[in-house]
């Protein structure tokens, strides 16, 4: 529970360290703690509360988020200047928090969606050109761009004709993790029920083959699913020429597709958050965790992400894992990370990002327990790999990294047919196909970014309406933007350059 003060905010009953509501003066007293400020310090950063030795542990959130790296006095400034990593004994205590979901008093609510032949649902009707190699990217827009508007315009229940660039597909392994993952997304985005119909475009010398591709990720050509060859059909006039043929014959198909009344529990979430600050794990991931819940509670799924962002937090998630195995399947991605980031010369602690850092977050644990919010209180039911087909509901954890647009694009791979975003610095980021709802954690940046922002969950902090209020916000928000309504990203266009597939090995 958040203790007022006048200004700065106590999380949690025996933290060290409180959080600035405004720019602070040296020489302020913090009312009731007594403690009177040593130096200035920005809005959002840290106060102590009292002296801590060098090396001392001190708590934010009623965990410890770093370690003194010199004597802190009660009212300094706390930050990268005297906080630091250090590494302590987490008791993972499988399943010993786990709760079961209930029932929401809002059970049986719905949104308008699209239903596909294999089961799916959809909250977007696109078409898709995705090329299987970067050096087919060009021809994958050309395809695309060449439907023209008034070809559209006769089928208005579709989305548009997209086309995602990439940077992967050839001088990889094979095999390899590397193209393991590639194949793995782009067969992701073909079964993705925002999708109707997906062109598949190969240069023809490429490591990863159209065949390849097929095969391994058991993908059937059919009408919906089609495959071009640039090098067997003659070049880039002749591929666009049959793509263009090619998409004519699947827009009826996809036009003739309509919205129905489905449960909420056919909506897969993604959770994102990026360009964070103090107030994220206060303002926003938390009320997007009361969505989490209530999505939960109708047989919906949401999929936390970002394994180096829960980094230092995760013993809260095993504590909530519906099994032994699956607290331990989480625990392989941390070590698997531990492992990765030294073999590339990296620690865990690299994150926060200097943005991060000039919003009030010093260490990856303090950003990792505000991250790891946005999961809600539900059971964990389940961990995936990065771009695994989600199929359990409830809350489950994807692999991913922390950089937005892997993360993203590996949770679309996944199923999600809708993502939500917190953020504090103010990231603009949409992708397509999956919409993105974007919320802000402070009042501040609400303004002036308004027009990329969908909710303020700033007012969390001035007092104008609870989490769980904010979470109920969340939640209508996302049977909208479900049944048709734009983001506010989409409304601008975005989506089209933010498809980034996870690049793991070398490149040779």
């Amino acid at each position: 529970m958040i203790k007022g003060q006048r200004a700065a905010l106590v999380l949690a009953a025996g933290d060290d360290v409180a959080v600035a509501l405004r720019d602070l003066a040296q020489g302020e007293e913090l009312e009731p703690e007594g403690v009177r400020l040593g130096q200035a310090v920005p809005m959002g950063h840290k106060i102590a509360l009292r002296a801590k030795g060098a090396g001392d542990a001190l708590r934010k959130y009623g965990q410890i988020i770093g370690f003194a790296r010199e004597e802190i006095q009660a009212g300094d400034w706390v930050h990268t200047h005297n906080l630091a990593m250090g590494d302590f004994a987490r008791d993972y205590a499988a399943g010993s928090e786990y709760r079961p979901i209930k029932a929401w008093q809002g059970q049986g609510r719905t949104f308008r969606g699209y239903v596909r032949a294999d089961g799916g649902v959809g909250t977007r009707n696109y078409l898709l050109v995705l090329p299987t190699v970067a050096c087919a990217n060009t021809v994958a827009k050309l395809v695309a761009r060449a439907v023209q508007p008034e070809s559209l315009a006769a089928f208005p229940a579709v989305d548009g004709v997209m086309s995602l660039s990439h940077g992967l597909g050839c001088g990889m392994s094979l095999p390899g993790l590397g193209l393991k993952l590639l194949q793995r997304v782009l067969a992701g985005y073909a079964r993705n029920p925002n999708v109707a119909g997906v062109l598949l475009v190969g240069l023809g010398c490429e490591v990863n083959q159209l065949d390849s591709l097929m095969g391994n990720m058991d993908l059937s050509q059919g009408p919906l699913l089609r495959t071009l060859n640039v090098q067997e059909l003659g070049g880039t006039r002749a591929t666009v020429a049959a793509g263009l043929k090619i998409l004519g014959e699947m827009l009826p198909a996809a036009g003739a597709c309509a919205r129905e009344e489905l449960p909420a529990s056919r909506l897969k979430l993604g959770l994102q958050c990026g360009g964070s600050d103090a107030w994220s794990g206060v303002t926003a991931n938390p009320a997007l965790g009361a969505a989490v819940d209530m999505l939960a509670a109708q047989g919906g799924t949401a999929i936390l992400a970002e394994t180096p962002e829960i980094y230092g937090a995760e013993h809260l998630l095993t504590r909530r894992a519906a099994s032994p195995e699956v607290a331990q399947r989480l625990l392989e991605r941390i070590h698997w990370w531990e492992d990765y980031t030294k073999l590339h010369g990296g620690t865990m602690d690299n994150n926060p990002s200097p943005g991060n850092k000039a919003g009030g977050l010093t260490t990856i644990l303090e950003k990792s327990l505000g991250a790891a919010a946005k999961g809600g209180t539900t059971g964990l039911m389940q961990v995936y790999e990065y771009a695994q087909p989600v199929s359990q509901p409830g809350m489950v954890f994807m692999d991913t990294p922390g950089h937005d647009l892997i993360s993203i694009t590996g949770l679309v791979a996944g199923g999600a047919n809708l993502v939500c975003f917190t953020t504090g610095r103010g990231s603009v980021v949409g992708t397509k196909p999956a919409p993105v709802i974007k919320l802000a954690t402070n009042s501040v940046m609400y303004e002036r970014m308004a027009e990329d922002m969908d909710l303020n969950c700033g007012v969390i902090l001035e007092g104008k309406a609870t989490v769980e209020e904010m979470g109920t916000r969340i939640f209508e928000l996302m049977l909208k933007v479900a049944s048709g309504q734009a983001s506010k990203s989409e409304a601008l266009g975005f989506g089209d350059e933010e498809f980034l597939p996870w690049q793991v090995g070398e490149i040779m």
